[in-house]
Order: C-alpha cells, then sequence, then structure tokens
C-alpha cells in the first residue's frame, strides 16, 4: 500500500456497498454482537443517504477507489441538541495502526466543534480495545450508562469529552 493514495473525504453513493462490508466484518473478526449493535442498525446499508440532515456527515478513508473504512458524527438521538455522536467507526485490516484512523477521528472532532456541538459521545464495544486506547487519549471519560438513546443495548463502553 505504499504506493497508494489514501484520502479521507466525504461519502458518495457509490460507497455505500463496501463501506457495508468492512462495518459488517469487523463484527465478525472481533466476534462483536451482532444486535444492538450498528451491526443491525437499518442506516448500515445506506450510509450516504444517512448522514445528510444538517449538522451530520460521513467520512470514508479512499484508497485509489477502494472503501477502507469511514466514521460519522450526528446528534445524539434522544439527547440534548449540543451533543453529537461519533459513530460506526470502523476499518479494514489494511489500514489499522497506520494512523489513518487517528486522522480520521481528528477530522470527526473538528468537524463537530464546527458545527457547535459542546460534547462529543460515543459507544464501543469492550473487544474494540485499541480503538478505546485512542478514545482515552483523546481525553474521553467513561461514563457509567448509556447516553440517548441510540438502540445499542450491546455496547458495554459509553464515553463521553467536552469540545
Amino acid at each position: 500500500m505504499s504506493k497508494d493514495t489514501i484520502v479521507i473525504r466525504e461519502i458518495e453513493p457509490q460507497d455505500n456497498a463496501e463501506l457495508e462490508q468492512v462495518i459488517r466484518a469487523c463484527f465478525h473478526e472481533f466476534k462483536i454482537p451482532l444486535e444492538g449493535t450498528a451491526y443491525a442498525d437499518e442506516e448500515t446499508p445506506k450510509m450516504y443517504e444517512s448522514y445528510k440532515k444538517d449538522n451530520e456527515t460521513y467520512f470514508v478513508l479512499d484508497c485509489n477507489g477502494e472503501i477502507l473504512g469511514g466514521g460519522g458524527v450526528k446528534p445524539l438521538k434522544g439527547f440534548e441538541d449540543d451533543i453529537c455522536e461519533i459513530q460506526k467507526m470502523y476499518f479494514s485490516p489494511a489500514v489499522r495502526g497506520k494512523g489513518y484512523g487517528r486522522a480520521l477521528f481528528e477530522k470527526c472532532l473538528q468537524v463537530s466543534k464546527e458545527f457547535g456541538y459542546k460534547k462529543c459521545y460515543l459507544e464501543s464495544a469492550s473487544q474494540l480495545k485499541a480503538a478505546i486506547h485512542i478514545y482515552d487519549s483523546y481525553g474521553f471519560t467513561h461514563l457509567k450508562e448509556a447516553l440517548g438513546n441510540t438502540g445499542h443495548y450491546s455496547c458495554g463502553v459509553w464515553m463521553i469529552k467536552t469540545l
């Protein structure tokens, strides 16, 4: 991959199928429950269409036309308007450990501030230890219970950060 060009860009309609494959593969790889997680979300097969409202966006990692991951920002469902959620951040093994996840995460944090959110929330699964370590390193603190109404009852890690 050293000669390949990887860019972070906003999602486009043609990205849906590849991105869905990346997201779903992570659940099987890390043995994360399929129910009560992003795996079962109605929006997972149609990510482009699911991030079109004001104050929300989704970014993908594009390597010469191949989608290798992504992550997005939306208002936290069922909660205050000034709290966003970073969601559906998943990556192909081909790009893990190379700094692309951090770069995309930073882009999500930056756009959250630009949208005017005051706090950023996220949920994760305990199996995703590398991701949780990154969230910790950016100053996210652990919560004892979920916020909002995400429907992700199988996620056992809840974190928040003041922007």
